[in-house]
């Protein structure tokens, strides 16, 4: 059988799993080991190392993390019958939380390096190859992460930019502060260097990124004087930049958010009118026990405001159901608070242990047949909510950022300011433009439109 790396240098094979700045991550990954002479892989059987990037957010995913790692064992004895090799690293928040388990469990692993520390992964890579053993490495070091990260190279009209990490909150059923730590900014000069990159690379929006982003602070740049700035004056500051027309932000938190960034959302027009902001549930009893930090009154009362300063926002949510001592009454002020809000999209979940966590010692944990019946419910009302919010862009005109080619010949798909996929007839050289649209249906996923004649935006 040929070798699929045969006449090929060097690749390196990436799986991610979970949230956007794990994808981030894994870009930053590529980018790192690129001088290293190490191209792309498009499957693990063709890669000379295998990064598992992981996420510990989920219930079991250490143990997803286990069968990956069983299936790339067999591949790594295979190799090694032929006299070759394949190295293994695992990597984030998994990697974070049991390192030390990982090299027990798989010792054919070559290098367990946790979501601050992949910077060091070149050097990683030198010692598992000088040394032939596992190398474990999960430091706290973000500054210096992203001081030594090399230069990036854009993919397409969109990208993640990562301005904050780590998270201060210790909601009780989070693992969050266990794997990345304290709450971190990155400086406004070092995201604006990043963000002039990828503009000058032909990235039109660009997605800050944070587990609390609204919680990023930065002295203002070099040359300015001035107090703190929040991410309110960031945005701001970003809109200034030629070429990037579109700044999205994710994910915030509600007791972060500030005068300032609910001004910059009703004033600046390349900040987009979308809004994830999570509750996780509607029963204050409940929230107390999450460590929330607010009530549902506080929560409801904000989005108030923030819809009284940027009437067209749509809000997207998270919702786990089933937290240790939730009752009926309590979901359904879940449902109420829903119904109250009105949702154009959110993400929801039964609550699941998290090792180490307060949430896994709690008394009164709930049965899981009950938490998939309220589950079942929520999801209901989450998806009439989705579908109604679509349904009204019908005979809107929305304008799109196309960004890749759709499955039917001709086709061109992109995203609204609401973030929902638009699928178009439209010509390739449109690829990266953004132009209006006219919404003339609705599919399960994605809404359909026409391009307007004669309003075509570069």
């Amino acid at each position: 059988m040929t070798d699929p790396r045969q006449n090929q240098g060097k690749s390196v094979f990436i799986r991610t799993y979970g949230c956007q700045m794990n994808v981030y991550d894994s870009e930053r990954i590529v980018g790192l080991l690129k001088p290293l002479g190490y191209g792309v892989a498009e499957t693990p059987d063709s890669a000379d190392l295998v990064v598992l990037n992981t996420c510990h957010i989920r219930e079991k995913a250490a143990e997803k993390v286990y069968s990956d790692l069983g299936r790339l064992k067999v591949i790594k004895k295979s190799r090694n019958k032929s006299g070759d090799d394949l190295k293994i690293a695992v990597a984030g928040c998994v990697a974070q939380a049991e390192g030390a388990e990982i090299t027990a469990r798989a010792p054919y692993v070559n290098m367990v390096v946790g979501p601050q520390a992949y910077h060091r992964l070149p050097e990683l890579l030198a010692r598992a190859a000088r040394e032939n053993g596992e190398v474990l490495d999960t430091d706290f070091a973000v500054e210096e992460k992203f001081d030594r990260l090399a230069e990036r190279t854009a993919d397409g009209p969109t990208a993640f930019l990562t301005i904050q990490e780590g998270c201060d909150k210790f909601c009780t059923f989070c693992v969050v502060p266990y794997t990345r730590g304290a709450e971190v900014s990155r400086s406004v000069d070092a995201v604006v260097a990043e963000a002039r990159s990828l503009a000058a690379q032909g990235v039109r929006e660009v997605t800050l990124l944070g587990q609390n982003v609204n919680a990023w602070a930065s002295a203002p740049p070099a040359g300015m004087a001035g107090n703190t700035w929040g991410l309110g004056e960031l945005c701001r500051h970003l809109a200034k930049i030629d070429g990037l027309d579109r700044i999205r932000f994710t994910t915030s938190h509600p007791r972060d958010m500030d005068d300032g960034l609910i001004a910059a959302l009703a004033e600046e027009e390349k900040l987009m009118p979308y809004l994830h902001l999570p509750v996780q549930a509607g029963s204050d009893k409940i929230l107390k026990a999450m460590n929330r930090g607010h009530t549902a009154e506080h929560y409801v009362k904000l989005i108030e405001r923030i819809r009284a300063e940027r009437p067209d926002i749509a809000l997207s949510g998270d919702f786990i159901v089933g937290f240790p001592g939730e009752t009926s009454e309590d979901f359904k002020a879940t449902l109420d608070l829903v119904e109250a809000v009105g949702y154009a999209s959110a993400y929801s979940f039964k609550y699941s242990r998290r090792p180490g966590t307060p949430g896994a010692a709690m008394q009164k944990q709930v049965p899981e047949d009950q938490k998939s019946e309220h589950l079942a419910q929520l999801q209901a009302l989450l998806e009439r909510q989705r579908v109604e919010f679509n349904q009204k862009q019908v005979g809107q005109s929305l304008t799109v950022l196309f960004e890749r080619e759709g499955r039917k010949n001709g086709q061109l798909i992109g995203r609204s300011p609401y973030l929902q996929s638009v699928h178009v007839s439209a010509p390739k050289s449109m690829l990266g433009s953004i132009a209006p649209v006219s919404i003339e249906g609705v599919t399960p996923n994605a809404l359909a439109g026409v391009l307007k004649e004669g309003e075509y935006a570069a």
